[in-house]
């Protein structure tokens, strides 16, 4: 059955998806300095979905790694910046600053990175169509200020993606901080903002940035794993996950953070098979995001997680939990990862108390879009700069330099 038939609203791309991207290629430039908005969270094209059975029954190549690929082979996935790297990315930062161009307004063309950029572009690729990871270390974040810190990483980023909004309030420059939020109000907090676990799970973009400027005192460790890895031993050990991970009966809660208009929750599937070019597959998940949702299930609006859809999403993290990669960022660490075919968790952590500073990363949200290089996604927004994110009304981008 066609995914279409499974969902009697479906709709193919129309006039008014058409009209939104073009809005958001051409936004307001008092709000947007470049005029292109993110572009936000929507339901899929639905009828560019595939059926389970155009999904490979196993996936080859370098997408597909192991954790014992890389667990004593720091070589292959770690590069420490050498002297002459930061000096020129010191040096960039502090031309940036001086020019007095404000963090939203930061560019590949304005933030030069002759040597570097060389060693980005070559990163980019095997974010997007390699291995997905790369750890990044000896960044100056004890050495410079958190002005330079966020230019220099956001710098950076430039050169990987275009940055789109993390939340309701436009942040897209992120802070991973515990900011006092009650982790068990999963239907409004998001889970960054507190010292709870996070689960395995994907954001909303193409690639995810962290800079570690502080530690924890225990915990907050991370693990990733591949998704076509965990695809495999699904299809392996349990098919009807599997399958049902790839229908779109997934309901995703928005958690309040809504234009006008929109509905609270995306009705979407988990696992993906790009609908153009080379048929990949990839995921977008997030448990918290599925289990927090019933306040409409209560209320008969929406189905509740039938039994199936529990002891998939356990069946789900416990296979990815038995194959990750476990890391540990340290202050002046940088993980780039690709959120197509990489999901990534951390562990629960227990602060430093005072005055020690509080477990602090820097968090990038980056959009590939699909003319350059990005995966082809079933979303109307495939071929936008800034596909992808989190949107709210013509919320404008800003750029805190801590937690707010």
């Amino acid at each position: 059955m066609a995914p279409g038939a499974l969902i009697p609203e479906a709709t193919s791309t129309s006039t008014a998806a058409a009209e939104l991207r073009i809005k958001n290629h051409n936004a307001p430039q008092d709000i947007f300095p470049d005029g292109i908005r993110t572009s936000g969270q929507h339901p899929p094209v639905y009828d560019q979905l595939k059926p389970y059975s155009a999904f490979p029954k196993e996936i080859s190549g370098s997408t597909v790694w192991r954790k014992e690929d890389y667990e004593n082979h720091p070589e292959k996935w770690v590069h420490p910046f050498t002297d002459e790297e930061v000096q020129e990315l010191s040096d960039t930062a502090d031309r940036f600053i001086e020019s007095e161009t404000p963090l939203t307004g930061i560019t590949k063309a304005n933030f030069p990175l002759p040597r570097l950029g060389k060693v980005l572009q070559a990163l980019r690729e095997d974010l997007l169509n390699g291995k997905g990871f790369i750890l990044f270390k000896r960044f100056p974040a004890q050495q410079w200020s958190a002005h330079k810190n966020a230019v220099a990483y956001m710098g950076l980023g430039t050169y990987l993606g275009y940055f789109i909004s993390q939340n309701g309030r436009g942040h897209v420059l992120g802070h991973v901080k515990d900011v006092g939020d009650d982790p068990t109000q999963i239907d409004r907090v998001r889970i960054y903002r507190t010292t709870a676990r996070q689960f395995f799970h994907a954001d909303p973009g193409d690639i995810v940035g962290l800079l570690c400027v502080h530690r924890a005192q225990e915990g907050g460790e991370s693990d990733i794993v591949s998704v076509h890895h965990v695809w495999n031993t699904l299809q392996r050990e349990a098919p009807e996950v599997a399958e049902l991970l790839a229908k779109p009966v997934w309901y995703f809660d928005r958690k309040g953070e809504v234009s006008e208009g929109e509905e609270e929750w995306i009705k979407t599937s988990v696992f993906f098979v790009e609908p153009r070019g080379k048929g990949r597959v990839y995921c977008k998940w997030d448990p918290y995001f599925v289990k927090s949702l019933t306040r409409f299930s209560d209320k008969g609006v929406i189905p509740p997680l039938s039994e199936a859809q529990w002891h998939a999403l356990t069946v789900l993290e416990e296979t990815c939990q038995r194959l990750a990669l476990h890391m540990v960022l340290e202050i002046g660490d940088i993980q780039f990862l690709s959120d197509a075919h990489v999901l990534h968790a951390r562990t629960a952590y227990t602060d430093f108390p005072p005055p020690h500073p509080r477990r602090h990363l820097l968090r990038l949200w980056l959009a590939t879009p699909e003319s350059e290089g990005g995966w082809a996604l079933p979303f109307h927004d495939s071929d936008e700069k800034k596909r992808g994110g989190i949107q709210v009304n013509n919320k404008p981008p800003i750029c805190p330099l801590d937690a707010e």
